[in-house]
């Protein structure tokens, strides 16, 4: 199986563009301008103060996987799972007529890093119960990770208004300083606020955002090696491939079924 070509997330790209889009257009229609709100200084306080938070609430390998996991939102990594099923179950088609060894060789071709180690147990006659546990524990523990590192944007929405009052107060106290020039003290406020804007902006429409569609990305892994798991057990077990069909197509988006958890009401041969 080839490596999925990228395809860029069009509900990411088209979401920020038109939250960008309708922040900007009602300023603009309200008779401001949108250098009011390019303040990098504003930018810079909000910015450091949420990740220096993060890093504080998290460890250091987490925050640079929960940053290495942004890039996934803007990555469609909806799996072709119909073509996942039909390689099983042509596996094992192979593996109940030539036995399960003869897949030796399938296992070093497949670009599914998943499969590829379950086949190989399998491969190598692990028991089949100690076979599911060792897939299921390798799940838990990607999910916790993941898991874990979706919740450092999650976090980093939560910090992030506050560190934008923060910014808020630092540039009022600069007002202060200024109060005998009232023009200076009008567009020092402006100013100010404008940390608060790019706080509430930050957390609301990236931060948190990406945090929900990251989880998202995370339960679908979990879906296709649930599947994997369910497809290579039926493979040891000798079951008939058309049950293996049967029982993985539940995992199909739109299937009629009771879903990934029914289970085939035959476990002939």
């Amino acid at each position: 199986m080839e490596k999925p070509k990228f395809r860029p997330d069009f509900a990411t790209i088209g979401g920020l563009i038109l939250a960008a889009s309708g922040i900007l257009g009602g300023l603009l229609l309200e008779g401001g301008a949108i250098r009011d709100v390019l303040q990098y200084t504003a930018a810079i306080i909000v910015v450091g103060g949420t990740f220096g938070a993060v890093m504080i609430n998290f460890p250091l390998p987490v925050v640079i996987g929960g940053l290495k996991r942004f890039g996934h939102i803007f990555h469609d990594g909806s799996a072709d799972l119909q073509q996942l099923v039909d390689q099983i179950v042509e596996l094992a088609g192979k593996a109940r007529k030539q036995g399960i060894v003869s897949l030796e060789g399938d296992m070093n071709d497949t670009a599914e890093p998943f499969l590829k180690k379950a086949l190989g147990l399998a491969v190598d006659g692990t028991d089949l119960q100690e076979l599911r546990r060792m897939l299921e524990l390798q799940i838990d523990q990607d999910e916790h990770h993941a898991d874990q590192e979706a919740k450092v944007w999650e976090s980093a929405g939560g910090y992030s208004p506050t560190i934008g009052i923060i910014g808020a107060v630092m540039g009022l106290i600069q007002v202060m300083k200024n109060l005998a020039n009232i023009e200076e003290v009008g567009h020092g406020i402006a100013v100010a606020f404008v940390a608060t804007v790019y706080g509430v902006a930050f957390s609301n429409i990236l931060f948190l955002p990406a945090s929900a569609k990251i989880k998202s990305r995370i339960q679908n892994e979990v879906q296709r090696k649930e599947l994997i798991l369910e497809g290579v057990s039926a493979m040891v077990e000798g079951l008939n491939p058309k049950l293996i069909q049967v029982k993985l197509e539940a995992y199909l988006p739109g299937h009629a079924g009771n879903g990934p958890a029914a289970k085939p009401a035959g476990g002939g041969a």
